[in-house]
């Protein structure tokens, strides 16, 4: 089981495939799992490392965290792990909370990324209406505190995600039959959910490396907020939306499709981006 020590933690990863390195940060569950059908289709064309984030799964906490900063951490443990695995740039994609992630280590690490793909990041700060959203994230918070996590889970997909995703959300977060789901659900009310929409990415800094950014969001996410969100990060960016099949969990629903036109979006901006 490949291990890498960062400070305060151990992260869990894993390689499948051959070829240039991508990268996947998983979102809200914090683990590889969501990612394990695209990542068969994808390791044909790529190495995939998948791996659970610090405080998810496998990835345990070896000593006191800095919750003030988690997000800085969070970036810092891929450029970690980037380093122990390559001395290249490589290839990211981050899924929702990882795509949060994954803005935020372009901003503090851009010499290791080749290309970014940020899918559906819940940057709600970019929206008109992005108080609201903040505002929703703390009420889903406290009613978890008062009702429990079913509850919260259940408004949380009818309000913040499209049809098409709830009953895969749902199946993925059976809190009967899953501690480990339980203990990586209860991981990210307390310390995620309220915390990384509320970050607003900083677009001064992402313009100067906007040439490696490929936006992307779900056909099925429309209006919804992490859609509309990474629609705006696009067009303050001034650069286009990748359209993937599915929603915002189009990497479990439709993962055969999502995989292929990902990897085809990722080689076309490669093609026609004027070399850095």
């Amino acid at each position: 089981m490949p291990l890498i020590d960062v400070p305060a933690a151990r992260l869990h990863y894993e390689t499948y495939g051959n070829g240039p390195r991508l990268i996947m940060i998983p979102g809200a569950s914090g683990a590889a799992d969501p990612f394990r059908k695209a990542a068969s289709q994808l390791a044909q064309r790529y190495t995939v490392v998948l791996y659970d984030r610090r405080g998810f799964s496998r990835s345990t906490l070896e000593g006191p965290q800095d919750y003030q900063h988690r997000l800085d951490t969070d970036a810092d443990d891929i450029a970690l792990l980037i380093g122990h695995l390559t001395e290249h740039a490589v290839t990211v994609f981050g899924a929702s909370s990882g795509a949060t992630v994954g803005l935020r280590l372009l901003e503090r690490h851009p010499s290791i990324i080749e290309t970014l793909v940020p899918f559906e990041a819940p940057a709600v700060r970019l929206l008109p209406d992005g108080q609201h959203w903040v505002d929703f994230f703390h009420s889903l918070y406290d009613l978890y505190r008062e009702s429990g996590m079913s509850t919260a889970m259940q408004r949380f997909r009818d309000n913040a995600v499209a049809p098409a995703d709830r009953a895969a959300m749902a199946r993925a977060v059976d809190l009967d039959i899953n501690p480990r789901a339980r203990a990586n659900a209860d991981y990210w009310f307390e310390h995620e959910l309220r915390q990384y929409p509320a970050v607003e990415p900083s677009i001064d800094t992402l313009a100067a490396t906007s040439d490696r950014i490929v936006p992307a969001v779900g056909a099925l996410s429309t209006g919804y907020p992490a859609r509309q969100a990474t629609e705006e990060l696009a067009k303050q960016l001034g650069i286009p939306v990748t359209v993937l099949p599915g929603g915002h969990v189009g990497c479990v629903t439709h993962a055969s499709g999502f995989a292929i036109e990902l990897a085809d979006a990722i080689a076309q901006h490669n093609v026609t981006r004027t070399p850095r």
